[in-house]
């Protein structure tokens, strides 16, 4: 058996889960609402106040499906009830990034700014402090489109090892190299 795909999800208040005949789950909550569409042979049980998923056989397919499709709607009820937060830092000097309701216009040492259009369902916030990197700070329901969102824009300018300047994950460690003056 599954460690994780036999776990119950337990439903915190204010949160309702729904499971129709095509095996759509829809979980609501105080900050959205999430669906997701199940394998059809696994089986999504509502007890009074929890979830559970199980599995038909097994086999090893439905072994990996088992765990998978718990750990998909867990985060679907963490997103609904609290919400995902990603936060980055942009490191360099004259990088710059700026949030404009849903447009995050960054300034990466390009010829050009970089302009992204990002969905409505991500709420993008900066902060630029004097002395301090500018800090991006994404929130929402989603916890696969948060994360992905957050790759694309650190893959505009990843952190590089010699100086550590681009873009990183808030507490990443970036592992520095000494450069050719060490070889000296």
């Amino acid at each position: 058996m599954s460690r994780i795909g036999k776990l119950p999800i337990s439903l915190p208040a204010g949160v309702t889960v729904s499971v129709d005949k095509s095996n759509v789950v829809t979980v609501k909550g105080p900050k959205g609402e999430l669906k997701e569409k199940i394998h059809p042979e696994m089986i999504v049980e509502t007890e009074d106040g929890s979830i559970s998923v199980k599995r038909p056989s097994e086999q090893k397919r439905h072994k990996s499906m088992h765990g998978l499709y718990r750990t998909l709607i867990n985060n679907m009820v963490v997103g609904v009830s609290e919400g995902y937060t990603k936060e980055m830092e942009v490191i360099g000097v004259g990088y710059k990034a700026e949030a404009k309701g849903n447009i995050l216009e960054l300034a990466l040492g390009f010829s050009h700014p970089i302009v992204m259009v990002l969905p409505p369902e991500i709420n993008v916030e900066t902060e630029t402090k004097r002395g301090a990197a500018p800090q991006i700070k994404l929130t929402g329901i989603d916890k696969q489109l948060i994360g992905q969102i957050a790759a694309k824009i650190r893959e505009l300018r990843p952190p590089e090892p010699y100086k550590g300047k681009g873009i990183r994950f808030k507490g990443e460690e970036v592992r520095r190299k000494a450069g050719k003056a060490a070889g000296k």
